[in-house]
């Protein structure tokens, strides 16, 4: 049966509107520089489910949207890194190459299917100096953004963007990046996301040879007690248990979210 007609340009404005209300739904990401490297934040509840991962030696990803979308994106990119490091020098993968491939799979996939990703990635290289960073954005229709020391994206992008451009400067520490990241990603008057919800990696420079880091547990804790505004201590849980009387039923629901990858992060 056939459709009604509807111009392109209607078309691209609608699959366009479609893609920002999904990314919109989607928790922020803030990637930002710091002295020794590259810093990523991102609220995530999941703890199945990461935003923030590794490309290559020297090459981090990160995304918000729908995990589906974007995880065959990084298994992609992925497999172009081992490809062509393993084809010819582990020197020629590049972040650039690789937000050069994802631009191409993104256009494309927005011009041709009938449904663009709901997906805005960051690809980010650390060089052997500050100077060799490289932060890329990418966003759905496969446009391109060199950002220069920070970038944010997903839910409320432009209100974290506006507090990242207010305290961001140059070599930062790592604990004064990541105060600066989690400033941005609170809204004023708002709570931070406790220790458990935070996901955290850096790529630092100074590690041989593998420059991606995943920061957990104890070490995450220490670096946010080194912040201006380290988080509360959890409360302790009560003495004694309250006693059920039997009069009203214990109430039932979910012990814990549980995310299919259809929803977006």
């Amino acid at each position: 049966m056939p459709f009604g007609y509807a111009s392109p340009e209607q078309i691209m404005r609608d699959k366009a509107d479609y893609a920002r209300k999904g990314i919109a739904r989607g928790r922020s990401v803030v990637v930002l520089q710091y002295v020794d490297g590259i810093l990523f934040v991102a609220p995530n509840p999941s703890r199945a489910l990461h935003k923030i991962s590794e490309i290559y030696d020297r090459i981090g990803f990160a995304a918000v949207g729908r995990y589906n979308e974007f995880e065959e994106l990084r298994l992609g990119g992925i497999r172009y890194a081992d490809i062509n490091g393993y084809t010819y020098d582990r020197s020629d993968v590049t972040g650039r190459g690789l937000a050069n491939l994802y631009a191409s799979n993104l256009g494309r996939i927005f011009t041709e299917s009938i449904k663009s990703l709901e997906v805005e990635v960051v690809v980010a290289e650390v060089g052997d100096t500050k100077e060799g960073d490289a932060i890329y954005r990418l966003t759905f229709d496969g446009s391109v953004f060199d950002e220069h020391g920070f970038a944010a994206m997903g839910g409320q992008a432009e209100a974290v963007a506006s507090r990242l451009k207010e305290r961001y400067r140059e070599s930062m520490s790592l604990a004064d990046a990541l105060e600066v990241a989690l400033t941005a990603l609170t809204e004023p008057g708002g709570e931070r996301p406790p220790v458990g919800q935070l996901e955290v990696a850096v790529l630092d420079r100074n590690r041989e040879h593998r420059k991606f880091l995943r920061l957990t547990g104890a070490r995450l804790e220490r670096l946010l007690a080194q912040t201006s505004n380290p988080p509360s201590a959890p409360a302790a849980p009560p003495a004694t248990p309250p006693q059920d009387s039997g009069d009203t039923p214990p109430p039932t629901g979910p012990e814990g979210d549980v995310d299919d990858g259809s929803s977006p992060l």
